[in-house]
């Protein structure tokens, strides 16, 4: 008997309505709305279900998943961010779920150590994490290797649309951190600290109150180019191409920088604007002098040790019977190498566990 919450959350995953769904399997609205509730499913039926979706007929037969509240999650972009990616996204979140729980019966994985700073300022909150964390003044070299190292779950998105960026959310006290890696590798790193401001400064209330976002940006902004580094290396600007030749050094975006410096005072207000302006002429996704995009340490390596045991994306995607292109949409799009350390027991306490 198909399960019909998994049956929701396939619709929902695919970012359909329950009309769109309908269309698709040749069914009527009502039909899919017995199908949610529990109601009975002829055989071709199902088959359509499955051959449309993508997803095999076990999945939909497993037990229910866990699903991210929407209460307590924190969207970029929430503002203008409509109800279907919004609910895909999620739905995203229920498989990396599946994914996070198989993984953990098989590796010890670090704990996290993500400080709880809700009466702080954005700017001393990440004051106070660089200390926590020994980063000092320096630049961030990896967000995303940074945030693995202290615990936080990291998954990947492969979302078609401008108006997601990333979310977070605290689960059994784990914190999870989810990227669209469509956007530039510097938005997707400032995303990244972004996120972790929603961790440290709003633990568990997601981004619904009215402050949330501006505060986070803050955080990020703080985060990635600390004000007493960019005062010392640039306290003089005089042109939107020094700043672009600068922006190497925080592995921020040119808009980033400006931004860091007109609330450092270091640009005008006019300077400020004028820049911005210039920028926009470049468009959001054509990212002057653009970086290299971060990628998954934690999982490279989780997945070069099941390599090792013989279990490959294809074994994993059979066992929990979730499709491999979600697999690897939700994992940086990690391919398993043979080459190199399969666990370590440094920085990221990974450990393979033998059962």
């Amino acid at each position: 008997m198909p399960n019909p919450e998994r049956i929701d959350l396939v619709r929902l995953r695919l970012g359909l309505t329950k009309m769109a769904f309908a269309e698709r399997l040749g069914v009527d609205r009502k039909t899919v709305q017995r199908m949610e509730q529990g109601g009975e499913i002829s055989e071709q039926l199902m088959d359509r279900l499955c051959a449309t979706s993508g997803y095999s007929r076990l999945f939909f037969e497993k037990s229910s998943v866990d699903y991210p509240s929407p209460d307590g999650v924190s969207f970029r972009s929430l503002r203008s961010l409509t109800a279907g990616p919004r609910d895909a996204a999620l739905a995203a979140g229920a498989l990396a779920f599946e994914i996070d729980d198989w993984i953990r019966q098989r590796f010890e994985l670090p704990e996290h150590s993500i400080p709880q700073l809700n009466n702080r300022t954005p700017v001393a909150a990440a004051a106070a994490v660089r200390a926590a964390w020994g980063i000092g003044e320096k630049p961030i070299a990896n967000m995303v290797n940074l945030l693995e190292a202290h615990g936080v779950r990291v998954f990947s998105l492969v979302e078609e649309t401008r108006h997601l960026d990333a979310y977070s959310f605290w689960r059994n006290e784990k914190p999870y951190v989810f990227l669209n890696t469509l956007k530039t590798a510097e938005h997707s790193r400032f995303d990244a600290a972004h996120e972790l401001g929603h961790l440290v400064m709003h633990r568990h209330m997601g981004s619904n109150h009215k402050s949330a976002e501006d505060e986070a940006n803050a955080f990020a902004s703080a985060l990635l180019i600390p004000p007493n580094d960019l005062i010392a290396k640039l306290p003089r600007v005089q042109s939107l191409r020094q700043i672009i030749q600068w922006k190497k050094r925080w592995g921020v975006s040119a808009a980033a920088l400006n931004y860091a410096l007109q609330k450092n005072e270091l640009i005008s207000e006019w300077h400020y604007r004028g820049n911005y302006i210039q920028l926009n002429k470049l468009g959001r996704e054509n990212e002057p002098d653009a970086m290299e995009r971060e990628t998954s340490q934690v999982w490279r390596k989780i997945l070069t040790a099941l390599w090792s045991e013989g279990i490959s994306t294809s074994h994993i995607a059979r066992e929990l019977a979730i499709p491999e292109r979600e697999i690897s949409n939700l994992l940086f799009g990690i391919a398993a190498v043979t080459s190199g350390p399969a666990f370590t027991d440094g920085q990221n306490r990974l450990r393979l566990v033998k059962g």
